[in-house]
């Protein structure tokens, strides 16, 4: 089986609206409130510390709220595990955003512990996200008990019959018609991961436009085997 290439180079950015809340509804309606209270006001000083399996939504969630604050005209500091030189904290930074921390090494947990600190003293918001709880975090531990401090959400996968109802109303915005029996094949065979879940349907549209094909199974495991 070829590995897919996936065409992402027409995504949108993400947006909390387009987020799948399923049952991560307090979590989403948090952040929600907390981007919400516009540029010029003060966001929240609290931290808020997102947490759950891969697949979940993570950083969806952390490139929703940025984006949301950037159409404010804020400006961020934003650190994640392929950032191996961490620039200092920046004074004129609005809120500092953290993907991924349960993957920092020793270099970006002391950067996340500086830019804590100083933004905790200038009251900017920070909002972090891994795969782990607080407690579970192997990190150091004054910044483990601070991504522990505030506000914690557990974000939980989206169950079978969600992923089901997206599919289908993500393929009907998109014209197609989409078999129950290609949803089962999609749902039993490929990654619980919505996400991926998604770029296989555009994946599948795309293949199904240039062959002429309609969808089916057979169609799936022909482009599997061909792409």
């Amino acid at each position: 089986m070829k590995q897919l290439a996936l065409d992402i180079g027409l995504q949108t950015a993400p947006t909390l609206a387009s987020f799948h809340v399923g049952p991560n509804e307090e979590a989403v309606a948090h952040l929600r409130g907390w981007v919400g209270t516009g540029r010029g006001t003060l966001h929240s000083p609290v931290p808020i510390y997102l947490w759950g399996e891969s697949g979940t939504g993570k950083t969806h969630l952390l490139e929703s709220v940025a984006s949301a604050l950037y159409d404010q005209g804020a400006r961020l500091g934003w650190m994640h595990p392929g950032l191996y030189d961490p620039p200092p904290f920046e004074e004129q930074w609005d809120a500092v955003l953290m993907d991924d921390v349960h993957l920092y090494d020793n270099v970006q947990q002391q950067a996340a512990f500086s830019w804590f600190v100083q933004a905790q003293s200038l009251q900017c918001g920070v909002v972090a996200a891994g795969e782990l709880p607080p407690a579970d975090l192997r990190l150091r531990e004054d910044l483990r008990t601070r991504l522990a401090w505030g506000h914690v959400f557990q974000l939980q996968l989206l169950g079978e019959a969600e992923r089901r109802a997206v599919l289908h109303e993500l393929a009907s915005a998109r014209g197609l018609k989409l078999p129950p029996e290609v949803v089962d094949y999609m749902l039993h065979r490929f990654s619980r991961d919505l996400g991926s879940l998604v770029e296989l349907l555009k994946t599948l549209d795309s293949y199904a436009l240039r062959t002429q094909r309609a969808i089916t199974i057979p169609l799936v495991r022909h482009m599997l085997e061909n792409e």
